[in-house]
């Protein structure tokens, strides 16, 4: 099998749990390997690390596979898959719906896979993975028999890995899908809806915020297809404002409201979220409850600087809207801003505004999400909830 030979002490990372290895780390490369193809990792003393796709134009070179010698064919995906399967149908026996596969959290790394009821919505972020597509569909009918399978491959930091940018169906057919959250419904579009076709981490959380919400003026800031809203007004909100950009979004979120008979108390506008945050301020708007999920303001390091800043204005506008002895629930979906800085720009914007804060619940990604404590990467959604006085 080709070889890749890490230079020395750059193994330790590997050997502490993580499974990339970086560009800048490769000391040795042997049999001239070629995009997606499969290699051996070495350590400088010539250890074995485990079995890895490699990339010569990715900066991560290396996603570690397994550490034992394997051959990567279809018996390998089905026990893994099998595997990422059967730990869903223990955390949500009753769910049709999940996050099936959570890529480098499941053993899988550059691979998700949403399963909405009877249809799954793929995305391939490894070249390795891309390269073996037609190979993981042929394991996910013979596992779950799906009516459709797509591809949702639009996401530019597939470029980074040399792949194309497409999305499609790859088998079956595919039509609208109806899901169940916790007593709620939602029609989705897996073809145009966000990411897969839904924001799944968000699924606990957005339960989470029924607590807060009876008898309140709520505003869900950045609202998509209204997980937030729709709960805000399932909880007995007495009004639930919901903004976002997106037409098609607000389109989605507003007939999800009148499936669930909840339009009467739930508004969306379709609306920059910074713009409607500012006409509110100046409105001298309060809120009982304010829920920001904005996008990804960090997309990578270079970004940082305009990161912060975007937090810091939302926060500092929001705390402008909130009623006395109110609640923000706010969360940060880039791994690139830690705990500890998002807590600080929320507190700094708390410490401006004169206002006293107090975390009631920290949360983060549903548990079909896993996180691999030694790869920070996978430990990305901050979901915080505060009492405000």
């Amino acid at each position: 099998m080709k070889t890749i030979t890490l230079k020395k002490n750059e193994d330790r990372r590997i050997a502490n749990g993580h499974l990339w290895a970086f560009s800048n780390e490769i000391e040795k490369i042997e049999d001239e390997p070629q995009a997606g193809d499969i290699v051996e990792l070495h350590n400088h003393a010539g250890r074995l690390l485990g079995i890895a796709f490699y990339n010569p134009h990715s900066l991560i070179s290396c996603r570690l596979l397994t550490r034992q010698v394997e051959t990567i064919d279809f018996h390998f995906f089905r026990k893994r898959i099998d595997a990422a399967l059967t730990l869903r149908q223990k955390l949500f026996p009753s769910s049709e719906t999940c996050r099936l596969v959570h890529g480098e959290s499941d053993f899988l790394p550059g691979l998700i896979v949403d399963k909405y009821n009877d249809y799954l919505s793929i995305q391939t972020f490894s070249y390795g993975m891309d390269k073996r597509l037609t190979l993981i569909c042929d394991v996910l009918e013979s596992i779950l028999h799906p009516k459709g399978i797509i591809e949702r491959n639009e996401a530019p930091i597939r470029s980074l890995e040399g792949l194309e940018l497409k999305k499609g169906i790859l088998r079956g057919t595919m039509e609208p899908v109806t899901i169940t959250e916790y007593g709620i419904k939602y029609s989705l579009d897996l073809m145009e809806g966000q990411k897969t076709g839904f924001f799944l981490d968000q699924r606990e959380n957005r339960k989470s915020i029924r607590r807060y919400a009876k008898g309140a003026r709520v505003l869900d800031c950045f609202c998509n297809d209204g997980g937030f809203a729709l709960n805000a007004a399932f909880a007995e909100a007495t009004e639930v404002i919901a903004v976002d950009i997106s037409e098609s979004a607000i389109q989605r979120a507003s007939s999800n409201a009148v499936m669930n008979s909840l339009s009467q108390t739930t508004h969306f506008i379709a609306r920059d979220g910074f713009e409607y945050l500012k006409e509110a301020s100046t409105a001298s708007e309060k809120f009982d409850l304010i829920i920001l999920d904005p996008p990804s303001f960090a997309k990578s390091k270079k970004a940082l600087v305009r990161a912060k800043r975007g937090y810091k204005e939302i926060h500092q506008l929001a705390f402008q809207l909130l009623a006395p002895s109110g609640i923000i629930a706010t969360a940060s979906c880039s791994h690139h801003i830690y705990e500890e800085t998002f807590l600080e720009i929320v507190s700094q914007c708390a410490r401006a505004a004169n206002r006293n804060i107090s975390l009631l619940e920290w949360r983060s990604a549903a548990p079909d999400h896993p996180i691999l404590p030694a790869m920070p990467e996978t430990r990305y959604l901050k979901f915080a909830i505060f009492k405000v006085d």
